[in-house]
């Protein structure tokens, strides 16, 4: 059973949050502060942690920024009246994974949730599975069934991220900022040619496609 760290000063949103996560099969812990939190890390194990940033003495922006610091890496949801483009971008700044406005939708909440535990264990793992096809980042391979493929680094790397996030837009430029360096003589349509391989190699695969989205750029998803 996973446990969720409930991290809020507000006692009527914590009980909340503990009833809507024990009913979704998750064991629930609640701090309301910073420095409650940090004594349940320190002696528990944790494996998400749902944080409010407007918090006496030490503010969530302030608190995951001294977690990441540390070297503390578990995902951290962070809910916030905050709700303009700076509080959000300073909320991602500080480290957080990811950023939803109260009034919270409780099956949202319960949704990102699952999302961020899937990426971790991805992250941890560094392995991931759809359907029959195995990536295993170690060794840039792809198995599927009998059949194993070793792929060149690039395009090993760029299915990986668009199998994590299904269904997710990545532009050209998102993806030539992550896997090609500033210096690269590169442009954008590089992007292409590595998802035509991709499309090529995969073509018949019964578990994912690549698809190009107009005007925007490449997806992929699960079928």
């Amino acid at each position: 059973m996973f446990q969720i760290l409930i991290v809020d000063d507000n006692a009527n949103t914590r009980r909340l949050f503990e009833v809507v996560l024990t009913q979704n099969g998750f064991e629930a812990v609640t701090a309301e502060n910073a420095g409650e939190a940090q004594k349940i890390l320190d002696t528990r194990p944790i494996d998400l942690m749902v944080l409010d940033v407007m918090m006496p003495e030490v503010d969530g922006f302030t608190f995951t920024k001294i977690l990441r610091e540390a070297g503390v890496m578990l995902p951290i949801l962070m809910i916030t009246a905050k709700d303009t483009a700076d509080d959000i971008r300073e909320g991602f700044l500080s480290g957080t994974d990811d950023y939803m406005v109260k009034p919270v939708n409780e099956d949202e909440m319960v949704l990102r949730i699952h999302a961020l535990l899937r990426r971790a264990k991805i992250a941890s793992e560094r392995r991931l599975t759809v359907g029959t096809t195995e990536l295993r980042y170690d060794s840039l391979s792809v198995t599927e069934g009998e059949k194993t493929t070793v792929l060149p680094k690039k395009e090993f790397q760029m299915l990986f991220k668009f199998l994590s996030f299904p269904n997710k837009t990545f532009t050209r430029r998102q993806l030539m900022n992550e896997f090609w360096s500033a210096d690269s003589d590169s442009d954008e349509r590089t992007v292409d040619v590595h998802i035509n391989r991709l499309r090529e190699r995969f073509r018949d695969s019964a578990d994912f496609e690549i698809l190009t989205v107009r005007g925007l750029g490449y997806k992929a998803v699960h079928k």
